[in-house]
């Protein structure tokens, strides 16, 4: 069951912000921003019988949404300065940390905080929380400037970003391994990346039984499908398991600004990660929890090469593995291709990856 591409929004849409004034403490350091768009609630896409999967929103919502607010913070102290185009700079690493999870009925209100500033390298921090309460929409979307003024929740997530001026490669070299269109020719080449099937709204193995392979969903921003890799990974030890995923834009994207290009790569390659580690490890019909914990993004190239051009053969490629799994955790690492090959980023994420464990019957007391 496909859904309708309406209602999928693109990324300026699902995660645009607002201005907000400053708060007086901070003595306008600090630059405020609020998202006006619902988060995607994975699951919610998902009709009954099935149970609703998650209350918590989109782990990726929250840190593309803080990066983006910090372009914009960075954007702006650069036309104050008059830099010009070929001078501006990209987003370079992005390390950020999930405390508590976001919801998908109330904004996302972000606090960014200039750190260093050097010719070549600067560095900004972000914070996000949302309200105690629900929107004061009753739709609990579009939400209005006055959500910014309900009572403040703890810190849900905080992130440090750096961006930096862009160069060319030094010395004339551009050295990476082989591109994964090349080490899985044989897999790629079987049919049109449009004929895969859709990447699962909810990659959890007894889920996609339930529901079939074929939903689509509503998840934003892109159009997400998976590689069969069954083949390849039987046998072999989970840290040698590889999952592809292959995406492109809804709609398209301007590209003045690369970092906005860069956040979509970051916004993408977060979803299914830990579920898909949890069908490796065997907790694919039993899988209790799994939640973010720290996800760090680095960019190898500079900002105008991760440009994602708009068209039916514009498919980027996330190349997942699964290297450590222990303490109740797993590591997702993801490197993020071109169409023409070229590494351009990889995300390190951290998460909790637990089975369902009956809770034993507690002893009455007397």
């Amino acid at each position: 069951m496909a859904s309708e591409q309406g209602t999928r929004l693109p990324f300026q849409e699902a995660l645009k912000l607002v201005r907000l004034p400053p708060e007086p403490a901070s003595q306008g350091s600090a630059q405020r921003f609020m998202s006006i768009r619902a988060a995607y609630l994975p699951g919610s896409d998902i009709v009954s019988p099935m149970p609703r999967v998650h209350k918590a929103a989109y782990g990726g919502h929250v840190y593309a949404q803080a990066g983006l607010a910090v372009c914009q913070a960075w954007r702006e102290l650069e036309d104050q300065k008059g830099v010009k185009p070929a001078s501006r700079f990209g987003l370079h690493t992005m390390h950020g940390y999930f405390t508590s999870i976001g919801l998908p009925d109330r904004p996302f209100v972000y606090s960014v905080t200039p750190t260093t500033a050097a010719r070549s390298i600067s560095t900004l921090s972000v914070t996000a929380y949302q309200p105690t309460t629900p929107s004061t929409n009753p739709q609990h979307d579009h939400f209005p400037p006055a959500d910014a003024a309900l009572p403040p929740g703890p810190t849900c997530f905080t992130a440090m970003c750096s961006l930096k001026l862009p160069e060319a490669h030094s010395g004339g070299l551009l050295i990476q391994e082989d591109s994964p269109q090349k080490r899985y020719a044989s897999i790629l080449g079987t049919r049109q990346p449009a004929e895969w099937p859709p990447a699962p709204p909810v990659d959890i193995d007894g889920i996609v039984d339930a529901v079939g392979a074929d939903l689509v969903g509503n998840f934003p921003v892109v159009d997400m499908k998976k590689v069969g890799m069954t083949a390849w990974n039987e046998g072999k030890p989970v840290h040698e398991r590889v999952e592809l995923i292959l995406y492109r834009l809804l709609k398209p994207l301007p590209a003045e600004n690369a970092n906005e290009h860069l956040l979509v790569h970051a916004f993408t390659v977060d979803r299914n990660g830990l579920l898909m580690a949890g069908n490796h490890i065997g907790f694919g019909w039993s899988l209790g929890k799994a939640a973010s914990l720290s996800y760090s993004f680095v960019v190898h190239v500079n900002a105008d090469e991760a440009v994602i051009r708009y068209g039916e053969d514009e498919w980027w490629v996330q190349e997942a593995t699964f290297p450590c799994v222990g303490a109740g955790r797993g590591i997702v690492m993801s490197k993020i291709w071109s169409p023409e090959g070229l590494h351009v980023a990889t995300e390190y994420q951290d998460g909790l990856i637990r089975t369902f464990e009956p809770r034993e019957p507690r002893e009455e007391k007397l």
